[in-house]
């Protein structure tokens, strides 16, 4: 039996918020990835929705959310999302967030315990590695790069490579067109100032999580990625870990069978 799905928008202090929702029973909220938006969830939706109540809002600035004209940071989806769980009266809830929506879950569950029950984090963003650091500095300079450099760049790969100099213009225009499709996700990652950033990391409050945190990572995500995860795995000493060998960074929607299986038995294993 397919799962019957409900759209809503209401109206919040810094605008509209749309989110899907299915199922009956234990309210679940789910937090999408950097680079999507809450539709990344209705796979995993379907299957848990038998057993919980699954809410999957689109972040503030993402999907069909408002992108209302204001500095966005993790704070103010902080005060979006409880702004949410207030309206529809939820109480407390497990959270389970994906890259970006990792750290917003991580983040939302430290300033605000009581609400949550226990905390799913999937290749969660929010902590400063080397290889982050590396990264967040490419995305800076990929995200500034004009057509023109690309054709530019495109040109001079065969002499590039004569030198042994690999050029990935392909790669590169990949992530600067997606980039531009999420210009919410490249200001809270790396078009704000660093001590903003800095700010809102979590390397130095993670430590104090004391809710049931289950934390996932695909084997085959990229090498930032896991590092981050990694990260958080050693901040969290009482975080279950589990490394999901077949899955790159887009498991809640490629691996959503087995997202699903590993939500349900971590939160059946805690109830």
């Amino acid at each position: 039996m397919e799962s019957l799905f409900l759209n809503s928008r209401i109206k919040l202090s810094q605008g509209l918020l749309f989110w899907r929702e299915a199922g009956v029973g234990t309210p679940i909220v789910f937090l999408h990835g950097a680079w999507t938006d809450g539709s990344q969830w209705v796979s995993v939706m379907e299957s848990l929705s038998r057993d919980f109540h699954c809410f999957a809002p689109d972040l503030l600035g993402f999907g069909e959310s408002d992108f209302p004209d204001v500095h966005y940071s993790i704070d103010l989806q902080l005060e979006s999302l409880g702004e949410l769980l207030r309206a529809l009266k939820l109480e407390k809830v497990y959270l389970v967030g994906h890259s970006i929506g990792g750290w917003i879950a991580a983040s939302y569950a430290l300033k605000y315990p009581e609400q949550v029950t226990a905390l799913v984090l999937i290749a969660p963003e929010g902590v400063d590695t080397e290889e982050q650091v590396h990264r967040r500095q490419k995305m800076r300079k990929v995200v500034k790069r004009s057509p023109f450099m690309f054709s530019l760049l495109k040109l001079l790969r065969p002499v590039a490579k004569i030198f042994g100099v690999e050029i990935k213009v392909e790669e590169d225009w990949q992530l600067h067109e997606l980039m531009l499709q999420f210009p919410t996700s490249c200001e809270l990652i790396f078009q704000r100032q660093q001590p903003e950033i800095e700010a809102e990391l979590l390397q130095n409050r993670l430590y104090s999580m004391e809710m049931p945190v289950l934390i996932l990572q695909g084997g085959k995500d990229a090498a930032d990625a896991i590092a981050m995860t990694r990260a958080y795995v050693q901040l969290i000493p009482q975080a279950q870990f589990k490394i999901i060998a077949h899955a790159g960074h887009d498991m809640p929607f490629a691996c959503a069978g087995v997202t699903a299986g590993e939500i349900r038995d971590f939160i059946k294993g805690e109830v």
